[in-house]
């Protein structure tokens, strides 16, 4: 093995240009695996993170997930029926049952639930009109399935209760009238009922779509406000164990018949996008590595032509086929092995210089610069993806190698 090492080194030694190139593209082929993988990770387990701590696992709402069948369609199920000029019997919006409901899934080890009624509301203040999505809670409750407290930038969520018609609005809604806390604003709802309502707190979630346009009221409040007494129409649920979202939403919506969103549900637009950044990052860090390994495979196969002599030499000293292939392997790994080496540390310092970027960042979520995943199994990956890429480029030379016969090679050299 030590001779078949110091054989590989001579040789890649010999073309030390098309070597440097060779291991070049290696390292950037893992370096940009490495900090691309760190800034797409990052983001996306910062979105989830999020989602998770600020909004509840699971939302019950009080509607189904597919409208009944008609009467006339069960009973000719397979028949050439047409119905037209339907008019849908209108029914109350709500939660029926909402209480028992409520207290059945408390029971529940692990689950804590709380009522909501969400609707819309028009704010009105200094002569600016603004739409908003207003959601009556229950501040006790509320606690124990969101982090709407610690969100706050000002006020609580007790001041709801001691203040008369309070209100807490999300970090946009105020930025765009220029609202501040203690303010005096008017909320109208669809139904025509007018409040005069004092702001109580300012929250900032970093999710751009709550701050911009969500607000929350005491739910008797909100109930006023939308002239519906005693009703809610939104249960929100937290877990322990976030995983157990999906299940038992499914659960919750065959024993009750009402929609249950787990939160991959509610967020499965933007988690379908992640599917697709990585699957473009991969694709980047692939065609890099292939073409890294073309120049693997140029190398390699241009010392072969050139120590077919040697090959020779060799083979009629005793060296077995498979000698000389791993000599030819052995270059190839070790072209992987170094630009594995060279690429961690132009991975670490890429992730460095883009941690030092700081700039606002406003899309999903808020940012104040980048946001980087820092983790051991990057490198891994890495290592893993550019050695078996580099001993792949070296084989099919090394066989060619490993396949010449020294009697032919003596004979075209006379």
């Amino acid at each position: 093995m030590a001779l078949a090492l110091d054989i590989a080194l001579r040789h890649l030694l010999h073309r030390r240009r098309q070597t440097l190139v060779s291991l070049l593209g290696v390292s950037l082929g893992v370096a940009f695996f490495i900090g691309i993988s760190s800034m797409m990770q990052g983001f996306q387990r910062d979105f989830v993170a999020r989602i998770i701590d600020v909004q509840p696992h699971i939302i019950v709402k009080d509607e189904v997930r597919t409208a009944p069948r008609q009467p006339v369609e069960t009973a000719y199920p397979d028949g050439a029926v047409a119905l037209r000029g339907l008019k849908p019997r209108e029914e109350v919006r709500g939660i029926r049952g909402a209480r028992n409901m409520l207290a059945g899934l408390e029971e529940t080890p692990g689950v804590h639930v709380a009522p909501a009624l969400s609707g819309n509301l028009l704010l009105r203040y200094g002569g600016k009109d603004l739409s908003v999505n207003v959601t009556g809670i229950d501040p006790p409750r509320e606690r124990k399935v969101t982090h709407i407290e610690k969100d706050l930038l000002s006020g609580t969520l007790d001041a709801l209760y001691t203040t008369s018609n309070g209100i807490i609005l999300g970090e946009g809604v105020a930025a765009k009238a220029g609202i501040r806390s203690g303010d005096l604003i008017s909320a109208v709802s669809p139904t025509g009922v007018l409040l005069k309502m004092k702001v109580v707190g300012i929250f900032r979630s970093n999710i751009t779509l709550m701050d911009n346009f969500e607000v929350y009221v005491l739910l008797k409040k909100a109930q006023v406000l939308a002239n519906r007494p005693n009703v809610i129409n939104r249960i929100n649920i937290r877990l322990d164990d976030v995983e157990d979202a999906s299940p038992l939403a499914a659960r919750i919506e065959r024993q009750y018949g009402y929609r249950s969103e787990p939160w991959q549900e509610q967020s499965r637009n933007v988690l379908g996008i992640f599917v697709i950044q990585n699957v473009i990052m991969y694709s980047s860090v692939s065609a890099i590595l292939i073409v890294a390994c073309f120049g693997i495979f140029n190398v390699i196969s241009t010392v072969v032509f050139e120590k077919t002599r040697d090959i020779g030499i060799l083979k009629s000293m005793g060296f077995r086929d498979k000698d000389i292939r791993h000599v030819f392997l052995l270059e190839g790994l070790i072209v992987g092995l170094l630009g594995t080496v060279i690429g961690w540390a132009m991975g670490w310092g890429l992730i460095e210089f883009m941690a030092s970027l700081k700039f606002d960042m406003e899309g999903f979520i808020k940012s104040q610069g980048l946001i980087l995943y820092r983790t051991p199994r990057h490198y891994a990956l890495s290592a893993a993806m550019a050695i078996l890429s580099s001993t792949l480029a070296a084989w099919v030379p090394a066989r060619r190698a490993s396949k010449l016969n020294p009697v032919d090679i003596v004979r075209g050299a006379g």
